[in-house]
């Protein structure tokens, strides 16, 4: 049996960092049902609390999914959900971006205008690499 899976992201503010990684990856945050939103709360089963206004639209507060508009179906999505304490570790699992033929210090330079930190460059062999970090500090490698 094969299963599928999405990458959770825990962050501080998900809808922003959702807009961020969408806009790096060239996906689409999924949008919002504002219409569900408001049943979900007239009928008394989630309150005005759990929502919130993020950029002219009604969204649930604690998280926001991105996926491949392209992509075929049941292709993994990336959730960024809320969570009450700061990032304190490095991170034990991370995103490998591939970027093809695009020149990785063009990226590098695109991604820390928008917000990315420049952490380190790596190679093993001739692999090399460029690992950064997000606005939240979740790092993240251009191969």
């Amino acid at each position: 049996m094969s299963y599928s899976f999405q990458v959770t992201v825990d962050c501080a503010a998900p809808h922003p960092l959702a807009d961020w990684w969408a806009e790096t990856l060239g996906w689409q945050v999924e949008p919002s049902n504002e219409d569900f939103i408001r049943s979900m709360v007239s009928q008394g089963l989630a309150t005005e609390a759990d929502t919130m206004t993020h950029n002219g639209v009604l969204v649930w507060r604690e998280g926001q999914a991105i996926s491949d508009p392209t992509g075929p179906p049941g292709t993994p999505r990336v959730l960024f959900q809320l969570v009450p304490e700061p990032k304190t570790v490095k991170n034990r699992m991370h995103l490998d971006l591939r970027i093809g033929d695009d020149d990785p210090e063009q990226v590098r330079a695109a991604l820390e205008a928008r917000g990315a930190t420049f952490l380190h460059n790596g190679s093993q062999g001739p692999q090399t690499w460029i690992t950064m970090a997000d606005p939240e500090g979740n790092e993240f490698c251009l191969a």
